[in-house]
């Protein structure tokens, strides 16, 4: 076989791109717009999506995307997939620097990516890529491998061109301060907050989940939280803040479980401290130690 050649994404790639994630995915993928090449085509046209392709003899084996949020200067290294006959290459890997150098080009301050669980493939191309784990999210979709169980997902965040993505300078509680104080080595701190735009609220459903968007935690809220129905999965993304030690406390109290941080949405650069509520006992083999350590020490909390 060619080696294969990266190229830009070309509007008449959409039904070949679709074809690939059904080659390798069937009809688990959890992105749904990957089944409609209108979709693709649409999302690269209002510039959402930015994709290379791996393209031997005129057949396209390799795809992979950032996602961008032009509100948050900011972009997601999404919707890698590659076709079985041409694995061990490293494709995967060389798409997501090229697309990581594209990131610098659109002006952005810092790329995420999500890591599968169910393998390995994933986290070992996010650290190979230069991207720091930061935090878990628990049973966060179906799994696009045909497993019974939803799929655990790794974040991870790469700055981009020297940028700095500081969390709030402070005293980490015991019980997390190895991961944060880590975090805050390879991120940096500082004194001041970011300014928190939109709702002080969000809240949304996915599948079985439901997510939450928290500016801050005031004691009405925590009893609202404390009551929601016992067989929901709930997810919380409460803005990272010099009151955290406190919010850890009062949330473990009411039975969430912290698994780390994600980078803020939309307009809020800050960081997001993740809780979890309702996820099933699981064993996981995680690549990033820091993130083995705080899915045992959740799985050792949901036990107890």
């Amino acid at each position: 076989m060619e080696p294969p050649i990266l190229r830009n994404y070309r509007q008449s790639d959409a039904a070949a791109v679709s074809q690939l994630f059904r080659q390798v995915y069937g009809d688990r993928y959890v992105q749904p717009h990957v089944y409609l090449p209108r979709m693709i085509s649409q999302n690269h046209t209002d510039n959402r999506w930015h994709s290379l392709v791996a393209e031997v003899d005129e057949q396209i084996l390799g795809h992979a995307t950032l996602l961008r949020d032009i509100t948050a200067h900011s972009a997601e290294l999404a919707l890698s997939v590659v076709h079985p006959q041409t694995r061990g290459q490293n494709i995967a890997t060389r798409l997501g620097e090229r697309l990581l150098n594209h990131a610098q080009a659109l002006g952005c301050r810092y790329v995420s990516i999500k890591q599968v669980t169910h393998h390995p493939y994933t986290q070992r191309m996010a650290i190979n890529l230069g991207f720091q784990s930061t935090g878990l999210l628990p049973d966060y979709v179906p799994s696009p491998f045909g497993e019974s169980g939803p799929e655990t997902i790794v974040i991870g965040v790469r700055p981009v061109d020297g940028n700095r993505c500081p969390l709030p300078q402070q005293r980490w509680p015991a019980s997390c301060a190895d991961l944060m104080q880590h975090l805050s080595s390879v991120f940096g701190t500082q004194e001041r907050t970011f300014h928190w735009r939109g709702a002080a609220i969000q809240i949304d459903q996915q599948a079985n989940r439901y997510d939450m968007v928290l500016k801050t935690l005031g004691h009405g809220l925590l009893k609202q939280l404390r009551d929601l129905p016992a067989h929901w999965l709930v997810s919380i993304r409460l803005r990272l803040s010099r009151r955290f030690a406190h919010d850890l406390s009062r949330l473990a109290a009411i039975g969430f479980i912290f698994t780390g941080l994600a980078p803020g949405n939309g307009d809020y650069r800050g960081w997001l401290a993740l809780f979890h509520r309702g996820f099933s006992r699981r064993t996981l083999q995680l690549q990033c130690p820091l993130m083995q350590r705080l899915h045992e020490e959740a799985q050792h909390n949901i036990a107890g």
